[in-house]
């Protein structure tokens, strides 16, 4: 089975020739134009030719080419739109017929301006912001929106090194997903220079440019921010560094020199990743890329595997049990027979994006799905040590590198080629292709999860003239995901929790007054089910603040 040859499959999201043509580095230069709410600008791709061909296939998305030019020479181009809008447009250039060879090195500048519609970019109005004194910019480039902002081959098979310049208005600062090297400027502008010496896929393309401070945490992570919440935010991951050295001694060394952090503003609506999952990425989706978004689980599942684990370093294995029995219960489930069903093509591990939008299909069910995958393996092949073993081989093997599925598994076979026969008893199309949950579920230490179901029977069974008998203590001494995990088991009993019991909660846990939102929505969504007026102030004030979907839709709903 582990012999067993496979043909490389096109990332369906991409018009990129990359088996013809390598894009080996970008050179950026935008002016930040915040009145016209556009990128203004040039790229230049420095291209490998692979092979003979006259032509060079890049993503676009409603960006205004003005010129492109071949080694300094203007040639021909053609832009031809996508069936399906979601994947925008076919840039063709044509390569004059002197440099129609393999092995040729080409620079090809492309001038062009972004579309005030751009995908991948979020113009905020200073009244957007935190402290309401500059307008704010930042970018999401995952999963097929880099091509609004760069002319580039959008898909992770493809990785490349990028510098930038980039000139803001004064006052103002820029990051980017790299490395900085300075800025200069007068009292009108100011430009930034960055340097990303490590190759990446293009949705890793990062801007962020607005009122910004710094605080270190160590003399490699640093946190950004608007002033009025950076010493906040400083205070909230002081732990980054630790974090990190745990998931080096996980998942092995980090290459990547700083790992700076920036805190958005509240109206950013999708991602904030908590910090282990975040610093997981460093390997699993960053490092080692999914070659397409139909083996998407190869970069969440993998970090949610990871990011576990680094929770399990520094609370306990208990913990780490935990999670993942609750990404299970709470994120899995309900995505199969909720967000979608079970015989939903999109609750597949591998899924078939033909004339897909990534962002459509997008679910928890790739973190999950994929997750309990590595942690069935893990109990399979000799449990945690020897399986960390095989995880940091596996980040060595494909460090710079994008991989599919199959690949993945056949360097599995390799790893453990003395456990064969295990690995031939796993239900590999059921994991891989079948539909719904997935055919085994792994074995979950479920001690933390009954100290929720047992603080939850005393709550239900409390009368009118017990529940100013309950002390805070238990509630207290939970693990953050277990308060969370508690309330929303009282969110899900069949029948509204009593009116007198949620005066009490409140009063004993402050849950109104938390800053956790994750406990906040939890506690929200619980009382609006009961129809609890108290909490209306507090749900209306946690939408105008949170931009995030995962926060805002569930309130709604």
């Amino acid at each position: 089975m582990c012999q067993t040859q496979y043909r490389f499959k096109k990332d369906p999201c991409s018009c990129a020739n990359n088996n013809e043509v390598d894009v080996e580095h970008i050179s950026i230069k935008w002016e930040v134009c915040f009145q016209l709410r556009m990128l203004i600008g040039s790229a230049t791709l420095r291209c490998k030719m692979l092979t003979q061909t006259d032509k060079i296939q890049l993503d676009v998305r409603d960006l205004a080419i003005r010129s492109v030019s071949i080694n300094g020479k203007d040639c021909d181009y053609r832009i031809a739109p996508s069936v399906y809008t979601f994947f925008g447009s076919k840039m063709k250039i044509y390569i004059p017929n002197e440099l129609q060879k393999e092995g040729l090195t080409l620079n090809v500048t492309i001038n062009y301006s972004t579309s005030p519609d751009a995908t991948a970019l979020q113009w905020m109005k200073k009244d957007q912001t935190v402290d309401k004194k500059a307008p704010y910019l930042f970018s999401q480039c995952q999963a097929i929106h880099a091509r609004s902002i760069v002319p580039c081959m959008d898909t992770p098979s493809v990785k490349t090194t990028y510098e930038a310049e980039v000139t803001v208005p004064a006052g103002l600062t820029c990051l980017m997903s790299a490395i900085s090297e300075g800025s200069k400027g007068d009292e009108e502008k100011t430009t930034f220079f960055y340097k990303q010496p490590v190759a990446i896929p293009s949705y890793l393309i990062a801007i962020v440019a607005g009122l910004l401070e710094k605080r270190d945490i160590s003399p490699r992570c640093a946190v950004w921010a608007e002033p009025s919440v950076v010493d906040k935010a400083h205070w909230e991951f002081s732990e980054t560094e630790d974090i990190l050295a745990t998931a080096e001694e996980i998942a092995g060394e980090y290459i990547w020199g700083r790992y700076d952090m920036v805190c958005l503003p509240n109206s950013f609506p999708f991602g904030g990743m908590e910090n282990p999952c975040l610093i997981a990425h460093s390997w699993s989706g960053n490092l080692v890329t999914n070659s397409s978004w139909e083996s998407f689980w190869l970069n969440e599942g993998f970090t949610t595997f990871i990011e576990r684990k680094i929770c399990g370093r520094l609370v306990s294995e208990s913990y780490r049990q935990f999670m993942s029995f609750n990404g299970w219960t709470n994120s899995l489930i309900p995505a199969v027979y909720e967000q979608f069903a079970p015989t939903h093509q999109f609750t597949k591990l591998i899924q078939d994006h033909t004339n897909v939008d990534p962002d459509v299909a997008f679910s928890c069910v790739p973190y999950e799905k994929g997750s309990a995958l590595l942690f069935y393996l893990e109990q399979l092949l000799g449990g945690p040590e020897i399986f960390e073993e095989y995880l940091r081989n596996y980040i060595k093997t494909f460090a710079h590198k994008a991989i599919d599925s199959n690949t993945w598994k056949k360097h599995l076979y390799e790893y453990f080629h003395d456990k064969k026969e295990i690995l031939d008893g796993v239900n590999w199309q059921g994991w891989f292709y079948a539909v719904g949950m997935p055919p085994n579920k792994p074995v979950y230490d479920e001690t933390m999860v009954k100290d929720c179901e047992n603080l939850l029977q005393k709550w239900l069974e409390a009368g009118e003239n017990e529940v100013d008998k309950m002390t805070v203590d238990e509630y207290k001494n939970m693990q953050p995901l277990q308060q969370i995990e508690f309330l929303s088991q009282l969110r899900q009993h069949e029948t509204p929790i009593e009116h007198y019991k949620l005066d009490a909660i409140n009063k004993l846990y402050q849950l109104n007054e938390s800053e956790n939102c994750e406990i906040l929505l939890q506690w929200i969504r619980l009382c609006i089910k009961a129809k609890w007026d108290p909490i209306i102030e507090k749900a209306l004030k946690f939408v105008e603040t949170q931009g995030r979907m995962k926060y805002a839709r569930p309130v709604y709903r």
